[in-house]
């Protein structure tokens, strides 16, 4: 391979491959099969136990819940080599035949022990006491008590199957068939083809013509399958909503607080408190005009780099940056950070049909978790990858608790990964003194924190507005779906950026509504929880790494108060919201700083 090739593949992270054959024993699609087999097996057995499950002592019980952890860890290997490589190629027909009767099997054989759940939820509190008390249930001690928060809203076991069995040609269908129309969009940008998620990276560039450019292709490239995507969105919406009326859900939201452990209050809290301080990103909006050198933003303009120059970064520089930032906080995260790379755990290169956006799997605790990435060798990508990596971080160090207990709730699962993405962004303007620089560095920083804090609050309302019309109104149009975005938008930028007609279609892309419906607020929440946790690393220095490794190493072990005291944060206090938001206004004062001493600027916005 010649030096420019060898360049050229370090830019595009071409060799970059995950391997998921140990997920299956190296047996491919056989694989799968065989642990959907065994699965079967086990759940037969489980089975046995019908209409005995008050019946049971401590042992009988732990005795259940181990089979039902194997019986998770084999649907959980097969359904993760499924899924990851129809990830990766979510054109092959193969690929998608593979993960369907992966879905099919795994629903016939989860409904046979749904009895246990509906059994177990009807056992008085007093006998869940006494069984839980014995450390016989240690390992599964809080999934069991947790599972019980949904006594209100199950259903009989016959109406459970049904649902269950019906949701594989339902909701899990159409969620697919969204995933691969938005896999399969591409944009013709001066005179190429190229995928989504290259041209909205474009819109990162220091070249406005190219950002107007890559816009205008979005929309056109977003406008053809726009009328089905609609559709399959409204079609979900009824769906939730029909679900929510028959489990007895006050709301659309209701079922996925539950799901965090957050109450609804806490979460219109949150929301209220966002809100409140659009201030933040109104502020930066115009204070990058001014850097731009325009009298105000379009919609385009939000992600631009502020940079003299547009920066590239090679997959190694990246990976060095990243592992050095983790080795400054922690030796033995960086080395189990070091696996990742090494033992090709991540997906990176850019490929057609490959999914949109960056994610870690999990996968089982027996095993390790995987990363994809959508690598365009830019600075947001860099951090990116830190982003992702702190969740693998947590999967590992969480497998020890087992199947039951490794994942967090979604209003913790972002902890790490912006906790790692912090202290990567931390360690990198360390090491920068030039004012352009620093600035350019806090630029892309500030704007992700509004980007998670403010954008995804926007989408909570602009999910709450399609829930809430398709309930009361019956289907949206497409019009109706992009004025519901535009106003969500507006809400937040306010007169800072000017929102283009174009815009408006641009929720059609975002797999969040379609397959994880509430999910986005968790981004917000999680964010401002990692600052204060940061901000507790700031004030401690070494003397926090320890505390920090055991609330990784918890898993989901605790309920999110508990688990937040491990490293000194009150998730109860209502001021929690607004300590993580005056983080984030200390940030643009420092960026406002960093402005200032460029010489670009002579005043801050107001």
């Amino acid at each position: 391979m010649t030096s420019t090739s060898t360049e050229t593949a370090d830019h595009s992270a071409a060799d970059v491959a995950w391997d998921l054959e140990p997920l299956v024993d190296g047996r491919g699609a056989a694989g799968v099969d065989a642990a959907l087999d065994a699965a079967d097996a086990l759940a037969a057995g489980i089975e046995t136990r019908r209409g005995r499950v008050a019946d049971l002592d401590a042992a009988g019980l732990a005795e259940v819940m181990h089979e039902s952890a194997e019986l998770a860890e084999l649907l959980g290997r097969a359904g993760s080599y499924a899924g990851l490589r129809f990830a990766v190629n979510t054109t092959d027909p193969e690929l998608g035949a593979l993960m369907q009767r992966v879905e099919e099997r795994g629903t016939a054989i989860n409904t046979r022990v749904l009895f246990f759940e509906l059994e177990w939820a009807a056992l008085p509190d007093e006998r869940v006491d006494e069984l839980l008390a014995d450390d016989r249930l240690a390992f599964v001690r809080h999934y069991l008590r947790s599972a019980r928060r949904y006594r209100p809203h199950l259903l009989s076991e016959p109406e459970e199957k049904i649902l269950a069995e019906k949701d594989v040609t339902g909701s899990s269908a159409w969620s697919r068939l969204f995933d691969e129309l938005t896999s399969t969009i591409t944009l013709h940008l001066d005179g190429e083809t190229v995928a989504l998620e290259q041209g909205l990276s474009l819109l990162a560039s220091p070249d406005r013509a190219l950002r107007q450019r890559a816009a205008a292709a979005v929309t056109e490239g977003l406008a053809p399958g726009l009328r089905t995507r609609a559709f399959v969105f409204n079609t979900l919406l009824a769906d939730k909503s029909t679900e929510d009326r028959l489990r007895s859900y006050p709301d659309w939201i209701a079922s996925r607080n539950l799901a965090n452990e957050a109450s609804d209050e806490s979460v219109q809290a949150l929301v209220d408190a966002v809100q409140a301080r659009h201030d933040i990103p109104q502020r930066w909006y115009s204070l990058k005009a001014q850097l731009l050198g325009i009298e105000r933003l379009a919609d385009y303009d939000r992600m631009a780099s502020v940079a003299t120059a547009d920066a590239s970064f090679g997959w190694d520089e990246a990976r060095s940056l990243v592992l050095d930032a983790y080795a400054s906080f922690s030796p033995e995260l960086a080395d189990v950070a070091q696996r990742f790379f090494n033992e090709h755990w991540i997906d990176a290169p850019m490929r057609p049909g490959k999914r949109p956006g960056a994610f870690c799997a999990y996968t089982v605790p027996s095993q390790h978790p995987f990363l994809l990435l959508n690598w365009t060798s830019r600075r947001r990508d860099v951090l990116t990858l830190a982003h992702e990596l702190g969740h693998g971080l947590h999967a590992y160090l969480a497998r020890g608790q087992g199947v039951f207990h490794q994942g967090t709730p979604l209003t913790l699962a972002e902890t790490a990964s912006v906790f790692g993405e912090t202290v990567t962004f931390g360690r990198l303007l360390n090491a920068t003194e030039e004012p352009e620089a620093r600035l350019t560095l806090l630029a892309e920083s500030l704007e992700g924190q509004i980007a998670t804090v403010f954008r995804q609050i926007a989408m909570n309302r602009f999910e709450n507005a399609v829930h809430t019309a398709r309930r009361e109104q019956g289907e949206l149009s497409v019009d109706d779906f992009n004025r519901y975005w535009t106003e969500s938008q507006a809400a937040m930028l306010g007169d800072s950026v000017e929102i283009t007609e174009g815009y408006g279609t641009w929720w059609s892309y975002v797999p969040h509504f379609i397959g994880t419906p509430g999910y986005v607020y968790a981004y917000a929440y999680g964010q401002l929880l990692a600052l204060s946790v940061y901000r507790q690393y700031q004030e401690q220095g070494e003397g926090f790494v320890g505390s920090y490794l055991e609330l990784l190493a918890r898993g989901g072990s605790l309920p999110p108060e508990e688990l937040g005291r491990i490293v000194g944060v009150d998730l109860t206090d209502p001021a929690f919201w607004d300590g993580g938001l005056n983080i984030i206004e200390q940030q643009l004062e420092a960026a406002e700083v960093a402005a200032l001493a460029t010489g670009r600027v002579t005043i801050p916005a107001p």
